[in-house]
């Protein structure tokens, strides 16, 4: 048997990696706090599943056009327009299986062999095999810590070449929670329009898991030509809790929305059907529950956050979106736990699930391992549980 080169060059994704073995872990008996989801852990609200039970009852179970109803892509129109500014006819818009799925689209419709795609780092696990699927070249930009992990227009500049195609931006941020204000995106617009040619993903996915009164901007908002750059990525997975449902949508320029579709077309067709009449549901309701949502998340974050800090040899940026905490942990490495050395953030994680069950995701997997990747979207019982853990393990570290 023979596989493909790229078969054989996918990594497979650390963070599912890890939940599932904590998922395992838990099976066999073991109380595990884990850290290590990226999904929030509330339920669905009411309405949105009504909707989809009507749909069902009413035989909404036939395939739909490739790139979602009209009736869902308008609703993701009045959203644009309500919530970024943005006007966008149903033509430009793709609905698709998640927004993991609208990211692949947009990349294997923009880049190919040869080309570059800049990316600010850390980035989410899915953009750097996404970048290798395509057959192009990720050229990976390292933020800082002092910058909360912001990618600065000089960066951005002294990082594009003749093979630049694309740039993929993602605020707020998984996993470091980084959020770009307008006059940041503005400064990096300017570079942009400066290369022709050069197209932005705007990954908007945490766009409504905002805190400290920050408000989402999208870079695509900015001016017209930015708009025509630009393909904004976005979801209902986090914002309604509806990660199982998949359904992801991208907004763009007609040609490239086009280019998505047909490639759609001959991949999976159209998204569940039913899963559209509820995320339709979901853009047309109240966002009361999302509102909800962020409360928590805001008074889990403070806490961790304050939790964190207060252990010697961590720093902790404070996260402006998402529900994601990166603490700095090199001050642990060249030290051991009960005989097992720590020389990066891997080696940490592993002795960290194996010994206090407790599961992280290592920065190695976001592209730098310095830092571990916690989620905050679990209980507040389970969040004392596993600091309480954490701040044992780190204090037996010598």
């Amino acid at each position: 048997m023979r596989l493909t080169d790229r078969a054989l060059n996918i990594s497979p994704s650390p963070t599912l990696a890890i939940d599932a073995m904590a998922k395992e872990m838990k099976m066999k008996g073991f109380k595990v706090v884990n850290f290590g989801a990226g999904e929030p852990d509330f339920d669905t609200p009411d309405e949105i599943k009504n909707a989809a039970i009507s749909a069902i009852r009413d035989g909404m179970t036939k395939y739909t056009a490739v790139a979602g109803t009209q009736e869902l892509r308008n609703a993701i129109c009045r959203k644009f327009e309500r919530d970024q500014g943005v006007r966008y006819q149903s033509g430009q818009i793709v609905v698709s299986c998640g927004a993991k799925h609208s990211i692949y689209n947009a990349v294997q419709v923009l880049v190919q062999a040869g080309d570059e795609v800049i990316l600010p780092a850390p980035y989410w696990v899915s953009y750097l095999e996404q970048i290798k699927l395509a057959g192009a070249d990720a050229k990976i930009v390292a933020t800082s810590e002092e910058n909360g992990f912001k990618l600065t227009p000089d960066q951005l500049a002294a990082a594009v070449t003749p093979r630049t195609r694309l740039l993929i931006l993602n605020s707020p941020s998984n996993p470091t929670g980084a959020v770009y204000s307008k006059q940041e995106l503005e400064s990096l617009a300017e570079v942009i329009l400066k290369h022709d040619g050069l197209m932005v993903i705007s990954d908007e996915i945490y766009e409504k898991l905002i805190y400290d009164g920050l408000k989402h901007v999208s870079i695509a908002s900015l001016s017209a030509e930015m708009k025509q750059r630009t393909v904004i990525i976005n979801g209902v997975s986090k914002a309604y809790a509806m990660t199982g449902w998949r359904i992801g949508y991208a907004a763009a320029a007609e040609p490239v929305a086009q280019a998505m579709a047909g490639l759609q077309s001959h991949s999976t067709s159209n998204a569940v059907s039913i899963s559209q009449e509820a995320s339709k549901a979901a853009l047309n309701g109240d966002l009361e529950a999302a509102g909800q949502m962020v409360a928590e998340f805001a008074r889990r974050r403070d806490y961790m956050l304050e939790r964190l800090q207060a252990i010697p040899g961590i720093s902790c940026t404070r996260p402006g979106g998402a529900f994601y905490l990166f603490p700095n942990v090199r001050a642990f490495f060249g030290k051991s736990y009960q005989g097992k050395i720590i020389n990066q953030a891997a080696d940490l994680a592993a002795v960290l699930l194996a010994d206090k069950k407790v599961a992280v995701v290592p920065g190695i997997a976001f592209g730098n391992n310095n830092f571990i990747r916690l989620s905050y979207a679990c209980s507040m019982e389970n969040i004392k549980e596993g600091l309480d853990r954490i701040t044992g393990f780190l204090a037996a570290v010598k």
